[in-house]
């Protein structure tokens, strides 16, 4: 397993999440084999990797849809491994996911309003629910689709009600996953700003799964990627793609490219 060590400004940092020695089997197959890495506060971090890799099931396991096998998950300095998705998220753990699925029902401002009532440990008054929800669709830009159903939306208006709902959880560290998968060029374009603005404006630290790795590499300072459930490389996109590990899990052996 290759991994780039650590700079000396993480070492003097206080990692946000931190993975040890994490693993899952499946039966007889190990889906994640002792993947450790950290997160530290106001990353983006990308994670990249073959289909089949292992990184929804590396997603799985963080946000709490499944129980690791042998390792441990911190997460603001509290073992969480096992812990159920409504108790993470209530800490500050938010995932999306990339088959979205709101409540079709619904309007766009109802369904970001369920995610604020079930993500908040305590309640708040109703006039600052609507402010904050209002304040997400705008961000998002479904502020003018509030009153629509959500079954009326677009794909990419769809990704971002996904987004928008993490958001009224308060999340600290938002894992996103694929979101910009299915998306045309422009599309991507424009969900890219958004994205970066989650960060920058609001301050959340970000881990995100995403196939298009020219965008990831335009967000993502820092990137791990996985192969065959192992972690092959941690660290700044520029050296990735100079990575023989990584260029061979992307494209095998050079005698069969």
């Amino acid at each position: 397993m290759l991994q780039q060590p650590a700079t000396s400004g993480e070492q003097k940092r206080e990692p946000l999440l931190e993975v040890r020695d994490l693993s899952r089997d499946f039966g007889g197959l190990r889906a994640i084999a002792s993947v450790s890495f950290r997160v530290f506060p106001g990353e983006i971090v990308g994670l990249i990797g073959p289909n089949g890799a292992g990184k929804t099931t590396l997603f799985a396991l963080l946000s709490g849809f499944l129980t690791p096998s042998e390792g441990e998950i911190v997460f603001q300095n509290i073992s969480v491994a096992g812990k159920r998705p409504d108790r993470l998220c209530h800490l500050g753990l938010a995932r999306t996911f990339q088959i979205v699925r709101p409540f079709p029902e619904m309007t766009v401002l109802e369904n970001v309003r369920a995610a604020a009532v079930f993500g908040k440990a305590s309640r708040q008054s109703a006039a600052i629910m609507v402010r904050e929800i209002q304040d997400i669709l705008n961000q998002t830009g479904l502020l003018s689709k509030a009153d629509q159903p959500a079954s009326s939306l677009s794909l990419p208006e769809r990704k971002r009600l996904e987004v928008a709902r993490t958001l009224a959880t308060r999340p600290k560290l938002l894992l996103l996953d694929e979101v910009l998968a299915g998306l045309n060029p422009r599309e991507v374009e424009e969900a890219i700003p958004l994205i970066r603005s989650l960060n920058t404006e609001r301050g959340i630290t970000i881990l995100m799964i995403e196939h298009n790795v020219k965008a990831i590499m335009g967000i993502c300072r820092r990137l791990l990627v996985i192969n065959f459930g192992q972690l092959i490389f941690d660290g700044p996109p520029r050296e990735a793609v100079e990575n023989q590990a990584v260029v061979q899990a992307y494209l095998g052996e050079k005698s069969g490219a």
